[in-house]
């Protein structure tokens, strides 16, 4: 396999967390992600890597929202294990079909500062 797109982002958790109300959740959040955040104890944190790895997903596609993708197009889920992944739908699947991407590899992390995600897909 060769990679076919890598993306990273990061989100200051102070600006993200004054930002973040029911409206952007509702924006952004498929009801899985809201219903994972929202039970943590710090649910600012989690819906932040949530976000990163979201920008990173398009970034990694070479596409954003003015390509058609939306925020609900990538949905990042955890296992029983931790492992996070990512789900695509919609435009974000179609682009990532016409690139022939075949494998999406997440890493996500937080500190009490800041969230970031890095996205490599392979095809």
């Amino acid at each position: 396999m060769r990679v076919i797109g890598v993306g990273i982002d990061i989100v200051d958790l102070d600006t993200f967390r004054v930002r973040l109300d029911d409206g952007l959740i509702e924006e952004l959040f498929l009801p899985e992600e809201v219903k994972y955040c929202s039970g943590r104890a710090r649910p600012w944190e989690s819906y932040a890597a949530r976000f990163a790895a979201k920008e990173a997903t398009f970034k990694a596609l070479g596409a954003g929202l003015s390509h058609g993708l939306r925020w609900k197009h990538v949905e990042i889920l955890k296992d029983g294990s931790g492992a996070v992944s990512v789900l695509l739908t919609g435009k974000a699947l179609e682009q990532a079909q016409e690139k022939k991407v075949k494998e999406i590899h997440l890493s996500i992390s937080h500190t009490k500062l800041n969230a970031i995600a890095v996205v490599v897909m392979e095809g």
